[in-house]
């Protein structure tokens, strides 16, 4: 496998600069919660981390756009390498809620609209990759996932909304509506915010990294084709 790129490279190391910085930003910046205490901090990665994983899947419903107008299979590659990054960014960002929930809801998991939401996201493309695996032509197999995450991809607002136009017992971060509304001071607003950036850059990073390894991936698959003909 080739070098990796010098702005790769260096995206490496931002990462993970940016992503100690918001670490010590979240355990000595940010204050304290009077409520819920040190359990509350969290939430300053769980916010990121679903941003991140609706973000990659918003990212593959435009590629697969993209691929249907072009026919390039290089867009299924770049599609697939989204929506695999943010699986692990949205179920880490559902874990994390889930220690956050236990102090304050009582319970690790409720079935109320935010939750039901992200779960049903979450097998939706765990269903894209699953059934991915049973086509092996590469261009039956790239306007499938083309079509299927173009679909899925209506169920990203729709996890977005829920606690803004269901009643929730789920607070509601940025913007207005749903049940509950969490109030912070502006060094945690600044932490949240700064948080979404790092894993920005990090979804980037990685973003970049599985692209390659897609490329890879496909010139196997060719000769693998090649050989068996």
């Amino acid at each position: 496998m080739p070098s990796q790129p010098r702005a790769l490279q260096l995206l490496n190391i931002l990462s993970a600069l940016l992503l100690a910085a918001a670490a010590i930003m979240v355990f000595t910046y940010a204050p304290t919660e009077k409520v819920m205490g040190e359990v509350q901090k969290v939430f300053y990665f769980h916010v990121a981390t679903a941003w991140v994983g609706m973000l990659g899947f918003i990212v593959a419903a435009v590629v697969a756009i993209i691929y249907l107008r072009t026919k390039d299979l290089k867009w299924d590659a770049i599609g697939l390498a989204a929506v695999e990054i943010s699986l692990v960014f949205f179920f880490v960002a559902i874990f994390l809620g889930s220690i956050w929930a236990r102090p304050a809801w009582g319970t690790w998991w409720t079935w109320e609209p935010r939750l039901t939401t992200a779960a049903i996201l979450e097998m939706v493309y765990l269903a894209y990759l699953l059934l991915r695996q049973g086509l092996e032509d590469p261009e039956r197999r790239a306007r499938f996932g083309a079509v299927y995450t173009i679909l899925g991809g209506l169920s990203v607002p729709l996890t977005f909304i829920s606690i803004r136009i269901f009643r929730t017992i789920h607070p509601v971060i940025i913007g207005t509506g749903g049940s509950e509304k969490m109030n912070m001071e502006p060094a945690m607003l600044t932490t949240m915010f700064f948080s979404i950036f790092v894993f920005s850059i990090i979804f980037v990073t990685l973003f970049w990294h599985r692209i390659r390894l897609g490329q890879y991936a496909e010139k196997i698959e060719h000769l693998k084709l090649k050989l068996s003909q």
